[in-house]
């Protein structure tokens, strides 16, 4: 007989950011039983900050908090029901208060130290706060190893000419590499602002339930240094050393609203990526890996889809639109605090990592294993070269003397002409340097040496400005990852 546990998988909703996309470590890290273990460590935190203190009982001599009742927290940290758990919050309609008699069930000796003078969003807040710590040091070092792939492959095709594109018109020539290092110099900025976050994120620590950490001093007995310590050693046993200065009830949710600022400009950078790597597939140019048995269309047999790259493009969509949510949350907050900010987050704050977690997959395997065709690459460099040296030729011939507009309308009319000729399949583009060839404003011009040119004398610095990019920038930027560089897992489906 199929289990109830069977069928329910097979019948509820299953978030496909877990089935599918997102690391099994970003989706462990923000489900429940993690959740919860993490509230468990912050009670004991709290209760071994309070008793380091000298927190005495009413007496002023009797300690508070005795060693035994540590010593029982400490041997529950990770044994959650999560079952008993749950009961509790049915009938109490509060999941702190439902952890904290599952807790008492588990540690009875240590139940009246407990939360301690503390309001909820001191488990609530400061867990979320260690977990945007943790997951924004896993995205640094996914995205490490994105930038890592990327500038192995800018080296290696730093010296390949390949047609530029402005409004995805034919321009001036580039190299392979070259666009690689511009996908770089993006995914460099995320880096920065991903790693300032992580950085400069405080924690809440010990403030009390409306932020004035009155419940702390009254325990201290009017003690006000030992409040303000205990709110620094909290943040320290948690692996924190900066505390935000003032709060309400809550942290400040603009610190929700500036972390996922910086998940959606990763998502910006990681969308142009695919985008550019779609519109090479096109061409024929790029293609991204491609496995022995893929299937790229159950009626066209022949297709190669970029599937990869439109994943990412669709999921860094949606990381995108999680932005303004927080913002939204952070413009509404009430006063101290309002509980209407409870549900959303626990939605965009595990899903906009998650999605950040997916998409740098998705960009790792692409990067590692982009798949250049030069045979292809040269023919388009080939078929559009008269026009890519007409900018050379316009200058030469001012240089020689003649007037730059004259010679700039020149080149218009007879590019334009050439142009449509081409189109309608009676010409060849190369046409266009016979025709200039036999304009006033080019006749001193040397023809042999122009016309000995290859495309190599046509891309300026780029290869160039792949070396310094990669050695004054990036280079410098991952050696601190380089004994961590996230390891890629296989994109499954």
């Amino acid at each position: 007989m199929e289990s109830v546990a069977a069928t329910q998988q097979e019948t509820l909703y299953d978030n496909p950011l877990i089935r599918r996309y997102a690391s099994r470590e970003m989706a462990e890290r923000w489900g429940p039983l993690r959740k919860f273990r993490t509230w468990r460590r912050l009670w004991l935190w709290l209760a071994e900050a309070q008793a380091e203190l000298g927190l005495r009982a009413e007496d002023g001599q009797t300690p508070r908090i005795r060693p035994e009742q540590l010593a029982a927290l400490r041997a529950h940290l990770d044994d959650i029901d999560l079952e008993r758990a749950a009961a509790y919050e049915r009938r109490f309609r509060h999941d702190v208060m439902a952890h904290i008699h599952a807790l008492r069930d588990v540690a009875p000796q240590a139940g009246d130290i407990i939360h301690l003078g503390a309001t909820s969003c001191y488990v609530t807040d400061n867990a979320d706060l260690i977990l945007i710590r943790e997951s924004l040091e896993q995205l640094c070092q996914q995205l490490a190893a994105v930038m890592a792939a990327l500038a192995d492959f800018a080296q290696r095709w730093k010296d390949t000419p390949t047609l530029g594109f402005t409004h995805f018109q034919p321009a001036q020539l580039t190299t392979v590499g070259k666009r690689a290092c511009l996908w770089l110099y993006d995914l460099a900025l995320d880096l920065h602002e991903l790693e300032r976050r992580h950085q400069e994120l405080p924690f809440r620590g010990a403030k009390g339930t409306t932020g004035t950490q009155a419940s702390f001093l009254a325990l201290f007995q009017g003690d006000h240094e030992k409040v303000r310590q205990l709110d620094r050693l909290v943040a320290a046993k948690a692996g924190f050393r900066k505390v935000v200065p003032v709060s309400g009830q809550t942290y400040s949710r603009k610190i929700d609203a500036q972390v996922l600022d910086a998940l959606t400009g990763l998502g910006q950078s990681l969308h142009k990526f695919g985008t550019d790597i779609r519109l090479l597939a096109h061409r024929q140019e790029l293609e991204e890996p491609f496995e022995a048995e893929q299937v790229g269309s159950s009626a066209m047999a022949y297709k190669r889809n970029p599937m990869r790259a439109e994943r990412l493009c669709s999921l860094a969509r949606f990381l995108m639109g999680l932005s303004p949510l927080a913002a939204q949350t952070a413009a509404v907050q009430w006063l101290e605090r309002t509980l209407d900010d409870s549900a959303i987050r626990r939605l965009y704050l595990p899903q906009a990592f998650l999605a950040a977690d997916a998409c740098l997959r998705l960009a790792l395997n692409l990067a590692q294993g982009l798949i250049v065709q030069p045979q292809v690459i040269a023919r388009g460099v080939h078929e559009q070269f008269p026009y890519m040296l007409t900018e050379n030729l316009m200058m030469a011939a001012v240089q020689a003397g003649a007037d730059r507009q004259q010679v700039h309308e020149v080149v218009r009319r007879h590019s334009l002409s050439v142009a449509e000729k081409v189109k309608t399949g009676e010409g060849s583009s190369w046409e266009l340097l016979e025709r200039l060839r036999r304009e006033a404003v080019f006749e001193k011009l040397d023809w042999d040496y122009w016309l000995r040119l290859g495309p190599q004398a046509l891309v300026g610095r780029a290869p160039q400005q792949v070396e310094e990019f990669l050695k004054e920038e990036i280079t410098p930027l991952l050696q601190r990852y380089t004994h961590r560089l996230w390891q890629q897992a296989e994109i499954e489906v």
